[in-house]
């Protein structure tokens, strides 16, 4: 199977790191962020990677070079001319990852943030994924103030942010009314059905090229089954403020 990497972000709340260097070079307890995602698929036998970049590709592409792609083989999907957001990224990215893959989806699609660390079971995630379905998101009950909402089945319903009351998605079919679901906090990691790039266009036609992960999933929401997959024991960090880096490679060394 093949996996992504979302490294092409401008990392701009770990300023002043990231105003020489890719918020993926940004080093953590001896690695790169980049390094830990990579080298965490590759312990679950994923060595099929591409990595998107954006800001200073360059840097990124020349430390994939320097390091043998870390025993991997890892393609770049270039932004440099336009940072298209996750779903436009993964979007850019198709022909890097449907080439040689079975139109049965029977090998499906593992995207990941390269700032989120985390102790997940990819196996387990692997595993919960059902080639009849889109896929599988990577959620947990946090706080926070935007959640997706899932229903009795674990299938994706909509989105809400309970600071503002904004609820997105096909919850108004009167089927699935807000009050009956379960609100989850997205982790930045899923597993997708190689299909989903046949129904990106109806978001592309709203949104044009740039778009999020979330956009394409809640204009899918209705028609096609994303189910949540909620991590036994989980521990994860959005390595994303400055402030944070300490706490960061307490976090990272105890993985």
């Amino acid at each position: 199977m093949k996996a992504m990497i979302f490294a092409a972000g401008l990392g701009t709340r770990l300023k002043p790191l990231t105003d020489t260097m890719p918020k993926a070079l940004v080093p953590l307890a001896g690695k790169t962020l980049l390094q830990w995602q990579i080298e965490k698929l590759k312990a679950a036998g994923i060595t099929d990677i591409v990595v998107n970049v954006h800001h200073f590709p360059d840097q990124i592409i020349d430390y994939l070079r320097e390091n043998n792609q870390f025993g991997c083989h890892i393609q770049v999907s270039d932004e440099r001319d336009m940072l298209l957001e996750t779903g436009g990224g993964l979007r850019k990215a198709q022909p890097l990852l449907t080439s040689n893959l079975s139109p049965l989806a029977s090998s499906p699609i593992l995207v990941c943030n390269v700032d989120i660390l985390s102790n997940i079971d990819i196996p387990a995630l692997l595993n919960a994924y059902n080639p009849e379905e889109m896929g599988v998101v990577v959620v947990y009950p946090r706080n926070t103030q935007r959640y997706l909402l899932f229903d009795d089945n674990s299938r994706l319903r909509g989105w809400t942010n309970i600071a503002t009351g904004e609820v997105r998605g096909p919850l108004s079919d009167n089927h699935y009314p807000i009050a009956n679901t379960r609100k989850l906090a997205f982790s930045g990691m899923q597993v997708l059905n190689p299909r989903i790039f046949e129904v990106m266009e109806k978001v592309v036609a709203e949104k044009g090229e740039k778009f999020s992960l979330i956009d394409l999933y809640l204009s899918i929401a209705e028609k096609e089954i994303l189910r949540a997959f909620i991590p036994e024991n989980y521990r994860m960090m959005d390595v994303g403020k400055i402030n944070q880096l300490s706490e960061a490679e307490a976090f990272a060394q105890a993985l």
